[in-house]
């Protein structure tokens, strides 16, 4: 059996046991896909990271260097102190940085740095631990905000915590409302946009920085005409109907005023080494 042969089987044995190490963590990641609204679009995460690497690995210098073994050790090392704790979110961030000490490792801090947004992505797929415990807050300061807004507008409506009450019916703004599906999944959008367009390193903060504040304003926006829907037209106009098919229509106006944000911001061709 020739060398090459040898190390092709080493290797793919090791590929084997890497995978059944970080299998627990899979499983758990992909489930939180499927059952966390917060995080349905985890799954398209590391195809969007995967498409990156593919894209910039031809111009990568590839110079094997034996310090990322040190970066591959401690990933581990705390990847397997999560597990064990059953700290799932931990892991899978430790699962990132065990792929970030391979890639050193097998080709070299040059290409660690080329690579570094397409691993750093990997974190939008990973379900933060205070997203849905911030859900309720945000939901009574958006509902609270958009009763002042209506309120400002003439309309017949208060407040009180979680209850808002309006002339024909009394509502419960709940944690579907707050707007955190909406931040969430724009702010990843956000990171792709930035990363992808060509512009001052300055710009791509702001833009990147704006994201929380417009996808907030826009879900006080949508929460605002939802009140007047339900005023004008009944609860089950608002909450019914409007209710369920608004939302799509408000991240999209998002997603819009951010694009405009990047060509004031100077932020405006794509990059042609991604294309």
């Amino acid at each position: 059996m020739s060398l090459r042969r040898i190390d092709t089987y080493l290797y793919l044995t090791i590929a084997m046991l890497g995978l059944l190490v970080l299998l627990p963590t899979l499983r758990w990641l992909v489930n939180e896909w499927w059952s966390n609204d917060y995080y349905s679009h985890g799954l398209l995460v590391p195809v969007v990271s995967a498409y990156f690497a593919w894209r910039l690995l031809p111009r990568v210098e590839r110079k094997p260097s034996n310090l990322g073994l040190f970066l591959l050790v401690a990933a581990l090392l705390v990847y397997l102190v999560a597990l064990f704790q059953r700290a799932f979110f931990v892991a899978s961030l430790g699962m990132i940085g065990i792929f970030a000490g391979i890639v050193w490792y097998l080709l070299g801090w040059a290409a660690l740095k080329r690579l570094a947004f397409p691993l750093a992505f990997l974190v939008f797929m990973v379900p933060l631990p205070f997203v849905e415990a911030s859900s309720l807050p945000l939901s009574l300061l958006t509902g609270r905000i958009s009763t002042q807004v209506m309120q400002a507008l003439g309309m017949d409506i208060t407040v009180q915590g979680a209850s808002v009450t309006l002339p024909n019916a009394n509502l419960v703004v709940g944690a579907q409302c707050s707007g955190l599906r909406s931040i969430v999944a724009l702010f990843t959008l956000v990171a792709v946009f930035a990363y992808v367009v060509e512009g001052p390193l300055i710009s791509k903060l702001l833009l990147a920085l704006s994201a929380i504040p417009i996808a907030i304003l826009g879900n006080i926006m949508r929460v605002s005409s939802l009140l007047w829907v339900a005023d004008r037209w009944g609860v089950d106009a608002g909450f019914k109907y409007y209710h369920d098919y608004s939302g799509i229509f408000f991240f999209l106006f998002a997603f819009l005023c951010l694009i405009l944000l990047g060509q004031i911001l100077r932020c405006r061709s794509i990059r042609v080494d991604l294309l």
